[in-house]
């Protein structure tokens, strides 16, 4: 994962994204990347829940 951070509290699934960061431009090269999953990735402590984040901008 890039630039995400999540934590799960009483069934709370909580995400953290700095908005300030940037990885580059996409693979299309439309857009400038700010946050990945890199695809779908279990939610902590529950492996059978799954998310898939991708945070951009206009490029």
């Amino acid at each position: 994962m890039k630039n995400v951070d999540m934590t799960v509290e009483k069934n709370i699934l909580t995400i953290r994204v700095d908005l300030e960061k940037e990885f580059g431009a996409s693979k299309s090269g439309k857009s400038i990347t700010i946050a990945s999953t890199e695809g779908n990735v279990a939610v902590p402590g529950h492996e059978d829940i799954k998310i898939g984040l991708n945070i951009y901008r206009k490029k």
